[in-house]
């Protein structure tokens, strides 16, 4: 049997200077630790290449270098066709704002946009705003047993005015990974296009937009080891049809900065060849070879196995206690479960039990997040929403454990409590 590649967990530990502090951080799902590198990154830039692109003279030439770098690292972590199918963004909201209002020349009264009720907000509320132009919103229903988006749901709404399915690769809430690829070939065949929210899911597993034939893909670097910054990737052809963002001057054919007014943040941007840099050293350790994509790849297959065992550890022991109810798949099978999980004890108050957990210095947090519209359709609101423990792979099998033992203290308190 060939062996599985193991993650340094010192090695890794050592690249995120946040963590020396004392605290366990179960809130990665909010925004993960950054990378010293990114940090360097941001630094670098702005201390030796903080001039305008677009300039004849060597700093300028070098600032404009740094920012192809940064679309090019981009575009390994992503397995694009090529840089200029990279747009940069503040965030994931603002970049999903922007294609909606990008596409606006493309719809027309009648036009259909699918969404589903499991995505956070940012990848419904910038379609439901283009009901104002006779724009038909349907859902794409979930079932609240399973917590699946089953398929067979999906294609009794397309119809020949389907434009866009809307759609999440990793809900924030349920956690389980959706089947994109599977999602895709059912709407092309329809002759719709696809977006994609993968906030959720860019963290813990490789991207590949080319094997899952994506047509647009956007998620944030906070929340992937970097800065409060964000991209989105999309087909080179759909992005020359977008509606331009910027001066008037700025055409169709000048992708992808058409889409990305005032420009990109060169510095932010830039951070995000630390990050790849960091995955490709990741990879080298877990002893492939070759390529940026090829390294990248290795990386995250030895974050999957880090992560595996770290939910399903929190998963058996929610599994064993009769008070608990997990909100999504109670098993992480055949890895589908991202370390994103969410839950509630009966009778029990999240803020409150969240609020305790402030004591025992591990970082977890409840409500809906941002997701308001499935924590209304699985009932969570009476809770004040779920508690969410969102790990990654920096995390231990000894820090869940040491959050197991700090909600047994805290369950058990209450109990006594109330006796």
């Amino acid at each position: 049997m060939e062996a599985q590649p193991q993650l340094d967990i010192d090695f890794v530990r050592s690249q995120f200077p946040g963590l020396d502090h004392g605290w366990v951080f179960f809130d990665n799902a909010g925004g993960s630790q950054i990378l010293k590198r990114a940090v360097e990154r941001i630094n670098t830039f702005l201390y030796d290449k903080n001039v305008q692109i677009g300039g004849s003279y060597d700093v300028s030439q070098q600032a404009a270098k740094a920012l192809m770098d940064s679309r090019i690292a981009a575009m390994h972590l992503v397995n694009a066709s090529r840089p200029e199918e990279i747009v940069f963004g503040s965030s994931t909201t603002v970049l999903l704002q922007n294609l909606a209002r990008s596409m606006r020349s493309q719809l027309s009264a009648g036009d259909e946009i699918i969404v589903t009720i499991s995505d956070h907000e940012s990848n419904i509320g910038p379609w439901d705003g283009l009901r104002d132009m006779g724009v038909v919103i349907k859902f794409w229903p979930l079932d609240t047993t399973t917590y699946e988006l089953d398929i067979s749901e999906l294609t009794p709404l397309l119809t020949e005015k389907t434009k866009l399915v809307c759609v999440t690769h990793v809900s924030n809430i349920l956690g389980a990974i959706n089947p994109i690829a599977e999602i895709a070939e059912v709407v092309h065949a329809h002759g719709a296009r696809i977006c994609v929210d993968a906030v959720a899911y860019a963290p813990h597993r490789a991207v590949d937009v080319q094997a899952m034939d994506v047509d647009y893909y956007v998620f944030s670097f906070y929340k992937t080891f970097g800065p409060h910054y964000a991209m989105m990737y999309g087909k080179y052809e759909h992005l020359l049809e977008l509606d331009p963002l910027y001066h008037f001057f700025y055409g169709r054919d000048k992708v992808p900065g058409k889409l990305e007014p005032g420009n990109p943040n060169y510095e932010l941007a830039y951070a995000v060849t630390g990050i790849v840099d960091y995955l490709c050293e990741l990879g080298t350790k877990a002893g492939s070879k070759g390529s940026p994509r090829e390294l990248i790849l290795a990386a995250f297959e030895a974050i999957t196995i880090q992560e595996n065992a770290l939910t399903e550890r929190l998963l058996s022991y929610l599994r064993s206690r009769n008070d608990c109810r997990i909100i999504g798949e109670t098993a992480n099978r055949n890895g589908r479960r991202i370390p994103t999980i969410s839950f509630v004890f009966e009778g029990r108050n999240s803020e409150d039990i969240c609020k305790a957990m402030d004591a025992y210095k591990i970082a977890i947090r409840f409500g809906d997040f941002h997701a308001r519209r499935l924590g209304d359709h699985v009932g969570l609101p009476q809770y004040n929403g779920a508690v969410r423990v969102s790990m990654v792979h920096y995390n231990t099998i000894g820090e869940v454990d040491r959050l197991i033992a700090a909600l047994d203290d805290i369950l058990a308190d209450h109990k006594r409590g109330a006796a």
